[in-house]
């Protein structure tokens, strides 16, 4: 097989490729992530590199301008090398990883709440320290009955004592290293006690834990002292798993089509492997003190980080191999810790209402609060959860990943470069930016979109059906070979040397996420005899709800109409529930209790929801009553005359 050079402007590498590999693979073989919504199906358009010298062969015409096609422009998923390549990656293809991310970390007031838990912290794995008589020739019992009997003077009848195979093999050793004083890793498992590890001394004075939100979009972990229960630091990254697609659907693709399931799983070991590397050099800690482990996640996070198959979660009926996971040792994973740490899954409730949910719902306390509460938790999907103390309702609504970037002609993630808030003047239209870390901005984030899009309502741009209107007289309204759009960034003005516009297919895409989470609400409420004004209190929780205007998002649809004092941002928390159910016995009997409580609809197949979810694709919606505030704004602008 041929093998051709492919060279990586400005990143100056370069690599010997063999004939047939794509350049996107390519890419990542040298180290180079790009951009990519789509897991390489070519459908998204976000690895765009541009051909400086040589032969190859593409199918990535259709998601390019006629300008960038003339310019060389290949999309790197659909393009392989036919001689030698000199290849330019331009700068809005470039993934970056490397931006602040939400944790949801508030160590003080976390540690409040721990103290109000339970009267000892108690995580899910126990450590023993023992000091046994040595044998002699008159008490010659086994190594093993020693330890079962002492064991038993503190509650533990010898019969519902094991000790695993991984101990066994090293029991002899370390009693006799340790002089007969050692500290046992114990679990309960029902009425029994299983012996999971063994030190020598007393190592009950130093013990560490793992908090893990694994994300569609972000890894966030908490390293715990498990003696106090403190936060002692916290790191986070993007999911590496994003190369491979956005959202979970393309992922589930990538793992059952395309063979990825096992690659899928070691880039999420890898993301968290290299966070703890971070943390135990930076906190001086011996990774095997780390015992205890506990894992929140959606429900496909959570099938590939234990590697099982999460084929059928996709096909009609929707359902998952498991909701409630085993207990799994760090060693079988391959997570850089006490192989015997114990790993903990917070039980999921469907397909798409995973572990994530009910620690978003632990966190936040809905399930004891006496008047009715919505739950929402807006990321790469919609999770919605409605109820009280008494009963809870979930659904799922298949908003997919736009807010994050995905399927928007210059969407981005939330990071340095992005776009995170817009206002436009009503007079001419002219508009005022806030950038994420940078003066020049390289595209939108989820936030910017929702400003852009309740700024150009309410200025008369777009109309109720999100059209824009091309009778106005504005440079920044223009028609294009895709379509009209709407420029937010003059070139001369951005990092990338191009317009950064809003087209009316962005528009589409944004009001139809909307629309997906707004009739979750709605559905649910009427599920139930309820309207908006009953509810007393909506929790948003993600990374995304952080730089959410409320005002705006009420304005395009996407959140009821209500007081905004009634909207309480909680971030992340998936770690925070995660956090809870590491130190807390009680916490993880309250999330099994919450995960089985929970009653979960399939919007997907309901005809109401469609109903709900047509009537909401519409600035703000059909019926603009149901908008009062925004009816009030309209009525305000002499330049905003929706119609429909």
């Amino acid at each position: 097989m041929k093998k051709y050079k492919i060279t990586f402007e400005p990143f100056g590498k370069t690599i010997e490729a063999q004939s047939g590999l794509n350049l996107f693979d390519v890419a990542r073989k040298t180290g180079i992530e790009l951009n990519s919504s789509c897991g390489g199906e070519g459908t998204c358009g976000k690895c765009k590199v541009i051909v400086k010298e040589g032969e190859f062969s593409t199918d990535s015409t259709t998601k390019l301008s006629r300008e960038e096609i003339e310019k060389g422009y290949v999309l790197a998923c659909q393009t392989t090398a036919l001689s030698n390549l000199s290849l330019e990656v331009p700068h809005e293809s470039i993934m970056r990883k490397g931006q602040k991310i939400a944790t949801g970390s508030r160590a003080r007031e976390l540690e409040r709440l721990i103290k109000n838990l339970d009267k000892e912290i108690k995580p899910r794995v126990r450590k023993i320290a023992l000091t046994l008589p040595p044998p002699d020739l008159e008490d010659n019992i086994s190594d093993t009955d020693r330890v079962k009997r002492e064991l038993s003077t503190l509650g533990f009848p010898p019969e519902k004592i094991f000790c695993s195979l991984k101990v066994l093999r090293s029991l002899n050793h370390t009693l006799r290293e340790g002089n007969w004083k050692i500290t046992l890793t114990t679990i309960e498992r029902g009425n029994t006690l299983e012996v999971i590890g063994i030190e020598a001394g007393d190592t009950t004075a130093l013990r560490y834990g793992l908090a893990i939100d694994i994300g569609t979009t972000t890894i966030v972990l908490y390293l715990a002292n498990l003696i106090d229960g403190k936060i002692i630091d916290v790191a986070s990254t993007y999911n590496s798993q994003a190369r491979c697609g956005d959202d979970v659907i393309t992922r589930i693709v990538y793992a059952t089509e395309r063979g990825g399931l096992g690659e899928l799983n070691s880039l999420v070991i890898s993301d968290i492997n290299g966070l703890l590397k971070i943390l135990i050099q930076k906190r001086n800690i011996n990774p095997v003190l780390i015992d205890s482990i506990v894992v929140s996640g959606n429900t496909t996070m959570t099938h590939l980080f234990f590697v099982i198959d999460p084929k059928y979660i996709r096909e009609e009926p929707y359902i998952p191999t498991a909701n409630l996971f085993p207990l799994v040792m760090a060693g079988e994973l391959g997570i850089e810790v006490n192989p015997s740490a114990v790993i903990y899954a917070i039980p999921g409730v469907a397909s798409y209402v995973g572990g994530d949910i009910t620690a978003g719902v632990l966190a936040s306390g809905i399930n004891k609060e006496e008047r009715l509460t919505l739950f929402i938790d807006v990321g790469t999907n919609g999770e919605i959860v409605l109820g009280n103390s008494e009963w809870l309702m979930t659904a799922a609504c298949s908003a997919g990943p736009c807010f994050e970037g995905s399927g928007i002609k210059h969407g981005m993630r939330a990071t340095d470069g992005a776009i995170e808030e817009i206002s436009i003047d009503r007079e001419n239209y002219n508009v005022h930016l806030n950038v994420i870390g940078v003066n020049k901005p390289i595209g939108i984030c989820g936030s910017g979109m929702i400003d852009a899009i309740a700024e150009m309502f309410l200025s008369g741009i777009i109309d109720q059906r999100g059209k824009i209107r091309d009778e106005i007289e504005s440079q920044r309204i223009r028609s294009r070979e895709n379509g009209p759009e709407f420029v937010i960034a003059w070139k001369e003005e951005t990092a990338i040397n191009k317009d950064i516009v809003l087209t009316e297919a962005d528009i589409d895409n944004i009001l139809r996420a909307k629309a997906a989470i707004y009739a979750g609400f709605s559905l649910l409420l009427k599920e139930v005899g309820f309207g908006f004004n009953d509810v007393s209190k909506v929790y948003i929780a993600g990374g995304f709800g952080n730089y959410l205007d409320v005002e705006k998002a009420i304005t395009i649809g996407l959140l009821p109409d209500m007081p905004p004092e009634r909207f309480i941002f909680l971030g992340n928390t998936s770690i925070i529930g995660a956090y809870l159910c590491l130190l807390s016995k009680k916490m993880r009997k309250e999330a099994e209790g919450i995960a089985r409580k929970m009653t979960y609809i399939e919007l997907s197949v309901s005809r109401s929801f469609m109903d709900e979810y047509l009537s909401a694709l519409f600035l703000p919606h059909t019926d603009i009553t149901a908008f009062p505030t925004v009816q009030r704004m309209l009525n305000s602008y002499t330049n905003a005359k929706p119609t429909l």
